[in-house]
């Protein structure tokens, strides 16, 4: 359930790390570096209004937090699913502030955006395979 959500964010992970990582060692990888930075902010804005979209369908008949939602907090998900999709987002986080701080000034500083692709793929996990509870849950009368 949800194995294509978590593997491409793992893909993006490793073309993040891999454009970054060459963009530092020599300046020629600068541009697609930037253009890999960007390209997954992009589809990271794209993919979050999806998944905000979902969530939005769901919650006519589910409650749904945005700690479940974006960062599956509590049971929204198998814990092997939250690690994986939280440990690739802190991976992107890693690499895109690492690789910025080793070249200041430069393209490397889109990197820091790409994360929001890791966030927003775990955001449409969450919208389409979390457990939350019943909005019904809770209420009397």
């Amino acid at each position: 359930m949800g194995k294509r959500i978590v593997a491409a964010s793992w893909w993006g992970t490793a073309l993040l790390t891999l454009t970054a990582g060459a963009a530092v060692a020599d300046q020629v990888a600068r541009p697609l570096a930037a253009a890999v930075a960007i390209g997954l902010n992009v589809l990271g804005v794209g993919i979050f209004f999806w998944a905000y979209a979902v969530a939005v369908r769901r919650s006519r008949s589910d409650a749904i937090g945005i700690g479940g939602l974006f960062f599956l907090a509590g049971d929204v998900a198998p814990r092997p699913v939250r690690r994986s999709l939280l440990a690739s987002l802190v991976a992107q986080v890693a690499v895109g502030l690492s690789t910025a701080a080793a070249r200041p000034f430069t393209s490397l500083a889109f990197g820091v955006l790409a994360p929001l692709y890791g966030l927003a793929l775990i955001g449409l996990w969450g919208a389409k395979h979390g457990r939350f509870g019943s909005r019904s849950e809770g209420r009397s009368g």
